[in-house]
């Protein structure tokens, strides 16, 4: 006797599980704990199987006919429902999706583990889930074409997002690489599309770089009201020049005030190579008076309320905005650009210890383990100079060292086996 909705919808639960048959195959299984699970009861190549078509009332009494008519269908046609059900599981496992998701879960840990910042992660989750997975996500990844990826890059790039686009390729790559370890793809797509992408446009972070300039935006800072932290931070950062990242999430345990320097480690900054920030008088004074703020604490610049998280990472811009500095004109990784451009057209320090300071990329792998120590003697001496210099042009003296100077400079040795830069 078939089921009616009036019978699955008022079954009680007993002691025991029992089932209630429609027919076919089909019946409803009552559990002790009143789940009612669809059954499908069939037999293949003279084996008795069984087959589960979802919960009620999840599943209709209709829907689960429905679904017991298509798998009917299926074992007319020779193939084994349970098979197929097992190789559709199988298949769900490798598309780009499920591979990308897998790569993202490593990567959440190594964020947890190393501490690192969780911008990187969320931007590539967004990036894919706006981007990729609309188009590529259902795809076994081992069958997606390089010609595949590249329209929905070049999709991108109609945008305007060029950027984006890039990104967005390598880190496809990423999860392509990432697919080979799994054993679902054979290589990486990515590599066949060099070339094939416009080149963004370069659009360098606003600074203010004209010295008069430097000076009222040196004293703008002195002047703000706002919280006593956001304030250390802001007149720190022309005197460190760190990346805006690297600043606001400093450790006091990071620092030796007594020896006048800063040790950031290699998973805060972003070539992952440790880097030392020597500390000028005027660096000093900053921190000492921020240490009777925060120095119970493990960051500098706390969250306000939440002494376990870093101030955000707008803090500073909007600091800027408030202070009439707009972020056409200027902008926290500007002082970065400040730095660069003024020690540069003064012409009394190295390239190459004004790039250490800075610490841009070094491509030799060796050399990049040892390099946030080269040229430390100068620098030391370069920032002291640095400070004493903002000190002049935050009170109105247009002073600039010029090229004669560089006769004082003091030259760092370089470290044994390497030639002079």
């Amino acid at each position: 006797m078939s089921l009616t909705d009036t019978a699955v919808r008022l079954a009680k639960p007993r002691d025991r599980a029992y089932r209630l048959s429609d027919g076919r195959g089909l019946c409803l299984l009552i559990q002790p704990s009143g789940s009612k699970w669809w059954r499908l009861r069939y037999r293949f190549q003279g084996a008795e199987q069984m087959l589960s078509l979802g919960t009620y009332p999840d599943i209709s009494l209709s829907e689960a006919r429905n679904r017991r008519e298509a798998i009917r269908k299926t074992l007319a046609e020779g193939t084994n429902p349970s098979a197929e059900r097992k190789a559709t599981k199988a298949t769900r496992k490798n598309t780009f999706e499920a591979v990308a998701r897998h790569y993202l879960s490593g990567l959440a840990r190594h964020v947890r583990v190393n501490r690192r910042s969780e911008s990187t992660l969320n931007k590539a989750k967004w990036m894919l889930e706006t981007y990729i997975f609309p188009d590529l996500g259902r795809r076994p990844i081992g069958s997606i074409t390089a010609q595949e990826l590249l329209t929905v890059l070049k999709k991108i790039e109609t945008q305007g997002l060029h950027e984006t686009a890039r990104r967005a390729k390598q880190k496809c790559g990423q999860i392509f690489r990432h697919a080979i370890g799994l054993g679902y793809a054979q290589r990486d797509i990515a590599v066949d599309l060099r070339g094939l992408l416009e080149a963004p446009i370069v659009t360098h972070h606003a600074s203010i770089t004209e010295p008069g300039k430097v000076g009222a935006l040196l004293r703008a800072i002195d002047g703000y009201t706002g919280r006593r932290e956001t304030r250390s931070a802001l007149q720190l950062a022309p005197l460190v020049f760190v990346r805006p990242g690297e600043l606001r999430r400093a450790e006091w345990a990071h620092f030796d005030l007594d020896e006048a320097q800063w040790r950031i480690p290699r998973h805060i900054m972003k070539m992952e190579v440790q880097h030392i920030v020597p500390l000028s008088d005027q660096a000093l004074a900053i921190l000492r008076e921020l240490q009777t703020i925060t120095g119970n604490g493990r960051y500098l610049f706390p969250a306000l309320g939440d002494p376990d998280r870093t101030m955000s990472e707008n803090t500073i811009n909007k600091a800027l905005r408030i202070l009439g500095f707009d972020g056409d004109e200027m902008t926290g990784h500007g002082f970065r650009s400040i730095a660069s451009t003024l020690l540069n057209e003064q012409g009394c320090w190295t390239t190459d210890a004004i790039e250490r300071q800075l610490a841009h990329g070094e491509r030799n792998g060796v050399r990049a383990a040892y390099n946030h120590a080269e040229h430390l003697p100068e620098r030391r001496q370069m920032m002291q100079a640095w400070a004493d210099y903002l000190d002049e042009l935050r009170a109105g003296r247009k002073t600039v060292r010029r090229q004669k100077d560089r006769s004082a400079v003091i030259r760092s040795p370089e470290p044994p086996g390497q030639r002079a830069a």
